[in-house]
């Protein structure tokens, strides 16, 4: 490739040098002296108006043209255009276009044309400016260039002289038009249109090339300008030009249909029967990367036409080509072939179609893109995917679930878009769609553990209440889940997956709520109430606690544990005395725990829960025990949750081990990233089983009917 580009580099010092040797010349200047800018075009200039001051006949052709290419030469660098427009090259270069008298066309003289073809050329670099294209259309140059298109309308069909300046003039109406409304419709009124047209048929390719880039412009959101291209009888010479084999024509020609369907529903239709179907579908696998974006462009529009086309454009193969587009290094030929994808993926049949084509897993793969417009395409053709209850079982066994959830999404569209579609697919998890997915995690057990676990985390997060129990615990899901977080094997990423869904499938479950602290109250309980707590009314047993004496009531205490029913009605001595020591308690904790045995309540503050705990533990009170589970749960924190947990393990306290099992879960990530490896993950292993068995009671809970009371 590098030989080329030398030659061309080349090629144009060497005009360069020949433009700037005559042009001293001219002006009788030493070839060494160095001139500015500003210098040569007011010298090119003088030497134009001097000219344009003598007839066609008697100006010197060569001197004229000349003086055109060195100044068109400057207009190329955008730093000269200002400084030429700024010394008066529009005036000077607008009535060279129509300075001579159209050439007969068996004469051997072009070099009026030659003149011409450099005027254009001139024109067309100085309106890529925006702010210079009104001044060059008032000077009158749009009529004459529609002139130099209108006389070489005739014997298109064969060689035509005048090829290089009809397309110079083209593409200075494509220049002065770019995103320029005004001077779209006056093109259109000058009567630009026809003429170019016509010259679609010319037989030079590049003049093909420049009359369908005027049109393409012209046609850009001007409706005028669209009904007028068609009713000049453009589209069945377009849609020829869809099967050039010159890359250039074709992509012109997509473009120019392109713009002149959108938001045009008639040419829309009109289009598609005068056949250009197969032809956009075909451009589909050009080598030539823009045709193939705008046609992929093309039939997303296509499809928006009838319902019937979307499953027309699959029928004529258009999927496999667009979902290898969606693979390409250029980003916006994935962004376009997404699109289309989106727009067929609207169809039911085409969903299906999209899947098995293996249309999926790039679509998933393009949200991970840091494109906004990317991502938002591929999210709306995988919300049309995941519309097809045949297509959830697929997108679940992909992972499509994860990916979905963790997407980093620019644009708040797009974030709307995929929570849609994690809606969709939970809706239709039931009846046969979680037979069949189900059926993958159960099958793949011994053959496909990721997909197994892909299944497990997608039920967690999206399966319904009511079918908990047969996916986690008859079907085992849970057992894959905890697979999932303690397998050493597998990255952190999946660790972390497998924690958020495990702690989603948790909060399904109404036994992960807060703790129930409302004491049960059989018959046998006695609660004498607060006036009694530590009164020496009625008192029959003395605690003596820190030196400090705690007067209580047997009976009150006999009702309240078997600790103290075996104390003060079995063979201790406690039995017969009247004061009982008690060690290893402070008085506050103690009278606490009393407080709970007359009141059925008391205050657990943090200060004392720990060992209020040990308390409630060693005399059996599990309603007190619930109180100081729930107020040390509301303590949790990453630095002392392995302390909590070894408390819950020591003193039987099954719900402060669940609670920091869920806060383990909760906060995955960040215990995991604070805590030494080894460490975090032997703490793990210790919650797990405690995790497994409560949840699988709760989930067996489900669905179980319960005894209606007699």
């Amino acid at each position: 490739m590098s030989a080329p580009v030398d030659s061309e580099r080349k090629g144009h010092k060497r005009k360069l040098a020949d433009t700037f040797t005559y042009s001293n010349a001219v002006a009788g200047t030493n070839g060494g002296e160095k001139e500015t800018i500003t210098v040569q075009v007011r010298r090119l200039l003088s030497i134009i108006k001097v000219c344009t001051q003598k007839t066609p006949e008697t100006v010197d052709r060569v001197v004229l043209r000349r003086a055109a290419h060195s100044l068109a030469e400057l207009s190329k660098s955008e730093e000269n255009v200002d400084t030429v427009v700024s010394e008066g090259g529009i005036s000077h270069v607008v009535p060279l276009l129509t300075f001579f008298p159209a050439p007969s066309s068996d004469s051997k003289d072009r070099s009026s044309e030659d003149v011409e073809k450099e005027s254009c050329f001139i024109l067309g670099l100085l309106a890529i400016k925006p702010e210079h294209q009104h001044s060059i259309a008032d000077m009158g140059a749009l009529s004459g260039l529609v002139g130099i298109l209108k006389r070489h309308t005739d014997n298109i069909g064969c060689p035509m002289p005048g090829a290089s300046v009809v397309r110079r003039a083209a593409d200075a109406i494509t220049n002065l038009a770019h995103e320029n409304i005004p001077i779209k419709s006056r093109v259109r009124a000058d009567g630009g249109i026809p003429p170019l047209v016509v010259l679609l048929e010319a037989y030079d390719a590049k003049v093909q090339r420049a009359a369908a880039g005027a049109l393409r412009t012209l046609a850009f959101k001007n409706e005028e300008n669209k009904n007028l291209i068609v009713e000049c009888g453009a589209l069945s010479t377009l849609i020829q030009m869809l099967r050039a084999e010159d890359m250039g024509i074709h992509y012109e020609a997509v473009g120019v249909i392109g713009n002149l369907v959108h938001s045009s529903l008639h040419i829309k239709r009109q289009v598609l029967e005068e056949g250009a179907l197969q032809p956009v579908i075909g451009l589909l696998s050009s080598s030539c990367n823009e045709s193939q974006r705008e046609a992929a462009l093309l039939l997303g529009q296509f499809a928006t036409t009838e319902p019937d086309y979307k499953a027309r454009i699959v029928q004529r193969g258009a999927v496999p080509p667009l979902i290898t587009m969606l693979g390409a290094a250029d980003s916006q030929l994935k962004e376009m072939a997404a699109f289309a994808l989106g727009r067929l993926a609207q169809n039911r049949d085409n969903q299906a179609g999209i899947m098995q084509a293996g249309g999926l897993q790039p679509l998933l793969e393009l949200l991970q893109s840091k494109q906004g417009t990317l991502q938002h395409n591929a999210a709306f053709a995988l919300y049309g995917l995941a519309d097809n209850e045949d297509n959830v079982a697929e997108i679940i066994r992909q992972g499509g679930v994860s990916l979905l959830q963790e997407a980093d999404l620019i644009v708040q569209a797009s974030k709307d878009c995929v929570q849609k579609t994690i809606k969709r697919l939970e809706d239709k998890i039931q009846g046969n769609v979680l037979k069949q997915i189900l059926y993958a995690m159960h099958s793949s057990q011994a053959t496909d553990k990721t997909m197994q676990q892909r299944v497990a985390v997608a039920l967690a997060w999206l399966g319904k209440e009511a079918d908990l129990r047969q996916s986690f615990v008859d079907r085992r899901g849970l057992d894959v889940l905890l697979e999932l977080l303690t397998d050493q094997r597998r990255d952190a990423s999946s660790h972390k997956e497998a924690a958020a869904a495990i702690f989603e499938l948790a909060k399904k479950i109404p036994a992960t709520a807060a703790i129930d602290c409302a004491p049960a109250e059989p018959p046998s309980h006695v609660y004498l109430g607060e006036q009694y707590v530590n009164n020496q009314t009625l008192s029959d047993v003395t605690f003596l606690v820190e030196g400090k004496e705690f007067y209580a009531h047997r009976i009150a205490l006999l009702a309240s544990s078997d600790i103290f029913r075996a104390m003060f009605d079995g063979h201790y001595k406690e039995k017969e005395a009247s004061i009982i020591p008690v060690p290893n308690i402070s008085f506050r904790v103690f009278e606490s725990m009393m407080r709970a045995i007359y009141t059925k309540s008391t205050e657990v503050t943090s200060d004392i829960a720990e060992e209020l705990l040990r308390a409630a533990d060693q005399y059996m009170l599990d309603d007190l025990k619930h109180l100081c589970e729930e107020s040390i749960s509301q303590g949790l924190t990453m630095e002392n949750l392995t302390e909590t947990y070894d408390l819950a393990e020591n003193f039987n306290a099954p719900q402060l081990g669940r609670r920091c099992a869920l806060f383990a879960l909760e906060h995955y990530v960040e215990l995991s990233e604070g805590t030494p490896q080894s460490s975090w993950s032997q703490l793990m292993l210790r919650m797990m089983p405690k995790l497994k068995s409560f949840l699988t009671e709760e989930l067996v809970k489900i669905n179980v009917p319960t005894t209606p009371c007699a």
